[in-house]
């Protein structure tokens, strides 16, 4: 083996051994949850049964038949496609004008309070919604998680509409194409690699909400985080039902990050080169 050899080998060693033992410690508690969804309460509460161990699929059942898991299921789904979908209606204009009239002080605003946690605007929502009579609707967890996707949406989509070529739309204006024909028919399409990672992301951000959820939810408009609870009691905790709930928590939207990875890595760095 000639030098040159093992100096690659070496260099190879020290790129690779470092990625795996970080995918390791990140893997580790998912693969850890994914076993466990399979074990029964004995065999989790064992480390001798860490990976060696007989496999049943009772706490799936479990999670189904006796903890009704398919209404937050649903409601989950509901208001993480509303509040994504009225997030896109909103911020799309809203990023565009910015990126376009140069409303730098209005998008640092903007900006700022998507820095503000959450929890901030959940007492002023909790006394809104509860004086109004939407406390446990689909329309307080709908605007409360606007909150956190509409300025993400703004914040990913303002330098991807300011990386886009002016020309193009002021071709289509030559042409007699309106404002707002252009914005529909022209800018949008174009956009579509920053909408999809901001459509994502955002549902992903809803789906995994849990503080507005415990305190404007209730048993009509439960969601998949608040339902976890289910499994959590006074004299115990149902570790394998609670794992396998866990799982299917995680696994739709593992599925969205590894079917769409190419989608959103090309909208984050879209708009950082101008021009």
């Amino acid at each position: 083996m000639t030098t040159k050899q093992i100096r690659s080998i070496k260099r190879t060693a020290l790129t690779y051994v470092p990625l795996a033992l970080i995918l390791l410690v990140v893997l580790f508690p998912i693969i850890w949850m994914l076993l466990a969804s399979f074990k029964t309460q004995v065999q989790i509460q064992s480390m001798k049964n860490l990976f060696i161990f007989t496999p049943t699929f009772q706490n799936y059942l479990a999670v189904f038949s006796g903890y009704d898991f398919l209404k937050p299921i649903a409601n989950s789904l509901i208001v993480a496609t509303l509040s994504t979908g009225i997030g896109l209606l909103i911020g799309l204009p809203a990023s565009y004008a910015i990126a376009r009239y140069k409303q730098k002080k209005f998008g640092m605003v903007i900006l700022v309070i998507r820095f503000f946690p959450g929890i901030t605007f959940l007492i002023p929502w909790f006394i809104i919604f509860s004086r109004i009579g939407l406390i446990d609707t689909y329309i307080a967890l709908t605007l409360s998680h606007l909150l956190i996707n509409l300025p993400f949406i703004i914040w990913i989509m303002v330098p991807f509409f300011d990386a886009m070529p002016r020309e193009i739309e002021e071709s289509a204006r030559v042409d007699g194409c309106y404002t707002i024909d252009s914005f529909t028919k022209i800018v949008l399409p174009l956009a579509s690699p920053g909408i999809i990672t901001a459509s994502l992301l955002s549902f992903v951000f809803s789906w995994n909400n849990f503080v507005f959820s415990m305190v404007l939810s209730g048993g009509n408009t439960k969601t998949l985080p608040l339902a976890l609870f289910n499994f959590v009691s006074y004299a115990q905790i149902n570790w394998g039902a609670l794992m396998a709930a866990s799982i299917i928590i995680t696994l739709p939207v593992l599925l969205i990050a590894f079917l769409t990875q190419r989608h959103i890595i090309a909208g984050l760095t879209a708009g950082a080169v101008k021009g």
